[in-house]
């Protein structure tokens, strides 16, 4: 079986600090991440078969599985958009390869961005879910800057957590760089 580094710090020391600190009473009450989800608009690209392609070809490796095309629901006249035409591209991840996903880029990924003082802390919706906007997907280890085309990603850790304290708590102790106060 294959193990992460970030799963096992979870279940070894940040499920105990969550129970001491948040006082819970039952272990199934703390709070943990479901999935990840990773999507890029690709709207401008689907006139560009090669270009869609090499998108794809490049959230494939940055996910670590193939991801599916999201078609465009009703025809919008005035974007050029046509019903039934591909505007997205979308990876769930779960499991190892959420844990994985996730050590890569609190460790390796956002430590490499230029200037970077740490991710937002009011990227919270109401039931808990951090969402994270990367402008460039260059700066991922596994992609060839000089065959890519810049493309934007949107990263949202889902978790299962009562309110927002408890899953910035969570994501804090798994290492997020959250910026300082």
């Amino acid at each position: 079986m294959v193990k992460s580094r970030l799963k096992e710090k979870y279940k070894k020391e940040v499920i105990k600090q969550l129970i001491e600190e948040f006082g819970i009473k039952n272990v199934m009450q703390v709070p943990k991440i479901e999935k990840v989800v990773i999507n890029s608009g690709v709207g401008d690209a689907q006139k560009n078969k090669e270009a869609f392609e090499r998108i794809k070809n490049d959230i494939a490796a940055i996910s670590g599985q193939s991801p599916s095309v999201r078609k465009a629901r009703v025809s919008v006249a005035s974007f050029g958009l046509r019903q039934g035409s591909p505007v997205g591209l979308k990876v769930t991840l779960r499991g190892v390869k959420m844990y994985d996903f996730l050590d890569k880029l609190f460790a390796i990924v956002l430590p490499r961005l230029r200037d970077f003082r740490g991710v937002k802390r009011d990227s919270f919706d109401k039931g808990g879910n951090y969402t994270l906007g990367v402008v460039e997907h260059n700066i991922f280890p596994e992609i060839d800057i000089t065959r890519s085309i810049p493309r934007g990603l949107e990263i949202t850790v889902v978790i299962k957590s009562v309110s927002t304290k408890e899953s910035f708590r969570l994501l804090e102790l798994l290492g997020m760089p959250f910026e300082k106060d």
